[in-house]
């Protein structure tokens, strides 16, 4: 082991290039690093020029289309786990054997016993393990959880957390690996409910129980050309069928007592990334939406009546955010959020503490994802 990282990345799509991106940058806003990270290594099958690009724009010396190749080499100390999600568990299990540290994307896992068996891997090798949930690194957001805590707006009483989205509204979009049961595990409830499930659980606190409803809005779609994103026009040919849900709504009751509303969907027309969320509690209320990722909008120290919202923005003193910006309302972006989730990886390995969101936290996002799928089919509340 050096006192270098040295990364290599399973699938070399858009959110491996995030991922290589993250750790190019470290060194730019955290020049005390405890270890340094270089990308090394990628695998990835497609026809396309993805290995060829991961070499000229990030310095990768090896590139394999198997990723097994990738996973046994003595040269790589950490593995990104950045593809379809049906490759993720066989990737994160192999990998941790083989003592290697994840970085894993959401959903870990297709299922929570997939997931289960990722945190076991990692957990027998003493390896640590980062999830994809790069929402809650969002310093308003930390602001946020702060103010739960504090009891600054007293006890919750109610939350509601939205993700939707319009990357499938297009009827003509691509019939891709994320509307396949097989190789996705889910629709939107992998994709988008695990990050709103994180966010709420990470502001508010565990959910205890829940009910949930799911719909289907485009049965069919045109399949997909070549190494198409979620966002790509499928093929001229016959329409296959849609496999899994587009939308999800669930009511939540919060393990202290609070109530909450989830919504998340991927034909919404009219939204693009608009996620966020809203707490009420006895005294005072606070709002986040990611689209102005550097702002809270906070309800506090008012009557209980005719009070009213101000805007503040995060500044310096807010956590990381004098690591990007040097003054309040100069904005952070999504990249920023993924640069914060690889320091909190290096940390992890440095320490040998779990920091950020981990893979204990996917299994608790797994189990209430599948929670939500048991209520949707027996039409019933389901306790966690």
């Amino acid at each position: 082991m050096t006192d270098e990282l040295r990364l290599g990345i399973v699938g070399f799509g858009w959110m491996g290039e995030v991922h290589a991106r993250a750790v190019s940058r470290l060194a730019h806003h955290f020049a005390d690093l405890p270890r340094r990270v270089r990308v090394v290594a990628a695998a990835d099958p497609a026809p396309d020029d993805r290995l060829g690009r991961a070499a000229r724009a990030y310095g990768a010396e090896v590139l394999v289309e198997d990723w097994h190749d990738l996973v046994a080499r003595d040269d790589v100390d950490v593995v990104s786990v950045t593809g379809p999600n049906h490759v993720h568990r066989d990737v994160a299990v192999a990998a941790a054997r083989a003592g290697k540290h994840l970085w894993v994307e959401k959903p870990a896992g297709r299922t929570a016993v997939e997931t289960r068996e990722i945190a076991a891997a990692a957990r027998e090798a003493g390896v640590q393990a980062t999830v994809g949930f790069n929402y809650r690194n969002a310093p308003a957001v930390q602001r946020a959880r702060e103010l739960v805590a504090s009891g600054r707006i007293g006890a919750v009483t109610h939350t509601t957390v939205r993700f939707l989205s319009d990357y499938a509204a297009h009827p003509a979009g691509a019939l891709t690996w994320r509307f396949r049961q097989d190789l996705a595990g889910s629709g939107v409830l992998g994709d988008l409910v695990s990050h709103a499930v994180d966010l709420a659980r990470h502001v508010v606190g565990e959910i205890g129980e829940l009910v949930a409803d799911d719909g289907r809005f485009i049965p069919r779609r045109p399949a997909a050309v070549g190494a198409a994103s979620h966002f790509s026009r499928g093929g001229q040919g016959p329409l296959q069928e849609v496999e899994n849900e587009d939308y999800v709504s669930a009511l939540l009751r919060f393990a202290d007592g609070s109530r909450g509303v989830l919504e998340a969907g991927r034909t919404s027309v009219g939204e693009q990334c608009s996620y966020g969320i809203e707490v009420h509690g006895e005294r005072g209320a606070l709002a986040w939406d990611f689209r102005r990722m550097g702002e809270l909008r906070v309800c506090l120290d008012q009557d209980y009546q005719d009070a009213s919202y101000a805007t503040v923005f995060v500044g310096p003193e807010d956590g990381v955010v004098s690591a990007f910006q040097p003054g309040a309302g100069i904005a952070m972006g999504y990249d920023d959020l993924k640069v914060v989730e690889a320091l909190r990886l290096v940390e992890s390995i440095a320490t040998g503490t779990p920091r950020g969101a981990t893979i204990d936290d996917a299994v608790v996002a797994a189990e209430i994802v599948e929670a939500m799928r048991a209520s949707i089919v027996e039409r019933r509340w389901v306790a966690l």
